[in-house]
Parts: C-alpha cells; sequence; structure tokens
C-alpha cells in the first residue's frame, strides 16, 4: 500500500473502523505528537502492533501540538510526522485529530485495543472507558527508557547554542 493511502482524512475514521470490524480485524488504536521520531517510537508502535490486525494510529495536528506542549513545537509539521508514521511497517494507517484528546476519533473508530504509555494510570487514558464499554481493553506499554522528543531537543539545544533554553 502507498504511503499516502495510509494518512487518511479524518472523515474516514468512522467508515475505516466499520470496515475492518466487517472484516473481523482487532483494530489497535494509539496516539500522539510523534514529533521526532525514534527508536522508543518505533519500539512502541511495534508493541501497538503487536496487539491486534491493524494499528491505527491518531496524530495530532499542529495546532493541538502547540496547545500541548507550547509554541516551539512542533518541530516537523503533521504531514511530515503522518509520512514518516505512514513509512514504519508497524503501522496502518494515520488519522490526523485537531482536538487536544482523540476521543472523538476514538468514539468514530470503535477499536478493540487501546493502548498507551505506562507513564500513564489506567484511569488518566482518554478513551479507556470507552472502549472497555464496547468490550475492548486498554493495554500500557512500557518505554524504553531515556528516548523522549523533548529531551532530544533538548539536547540539539546544548550541542548548537551550549543551553537547553529554545534558541
Amino acid at each position: 500500500m502507498s504511503l499516502d493511502k495510509k494518512i487518511l482524512n479524518r472523515s474516514d475514521a468512522a467508515k475505516l473502523g466499520r470496515t475492518l470490524r466487517s472484516q473481523r480485524k482487532i483494530i489497535v488504536f494509539t496516539n500522539g505528537c510523534f514529533d521526532i521520531i525514534h527508536r522508543g517510537h518505533v519500539e512502541y508502535l511495534e508493541f501497538a502492533k503487536s496487539q491486534g490486525d491493524v494499528l491505527i494510529v491518531g496524530l495530532n495536528t499542529d495546532e493541538s501540538v502547540r496547545r500541548l506542549k507550547g509554541q516551539g513545537r512542533p518541530i516537523n509539521s503533521w504531514i511530515d510526522r503522518a509520512y514518516v508514521l505512514a513509512a514504519l511497517r508497524s503501522v496502518d494507517y494515520v488519522i490526523p485529530f485537531h482536538e487536544d484528546t482523540p476521543l472523538n476519533l476514538i468514539k468514530e473508530i470503535v477499536p478493540d485495543v487501546l493502548v498507551k504509555g505506562a507513564d500513564y494510570k489506567p484511569e488518566e487514558v482518554v478513551g479507556a472507558d470507552f472502549v472497555k464499554s464496547h468490550g475492548g481493553k486498554l493495554i500500557l506499554a512500557q518505554f524504553r527508557q531515556g528516548y523522549s522528543t523533548t529531551k532530544i531537543i533538548e539536547r540539539i539545544c546544548v550541542s548548537l547554542c551550549g543551553s537547553s533554553k529554545d534558541p
């Protein structure tokens, strides 16, 4: 499948969910900013994919990343981040969302499995109650220590500017 076909419009989310359910596929959903893809992201997404048949990644748009992370973010535009995610073998579909949380997208897709990082408590995971109420489950994935987009940006700033403050 071409990368462009893996990046869907938000309006395609509900139809994709219905189609996959009719094919009896186990739909796995995760979400995030995925600003600078690193080893931790790749391992996390491979783990998420291993939990079912199809992995859908909800991707924060640039505006929602700015609201969540601050004016200096994202480093990469949503379409560039989507393209990189779509190139990963573990990712089947990428769907951007503009809200601060993926709850509406989760309700449109109705995944069987919701995967989030173990840095969250189960009661903090947006959409977990909805997924569970539809017979699905929440899985918290362990992160590889030492990998963080924010820490990578800080290292770049120190390397280039001699300071961890934004240039």
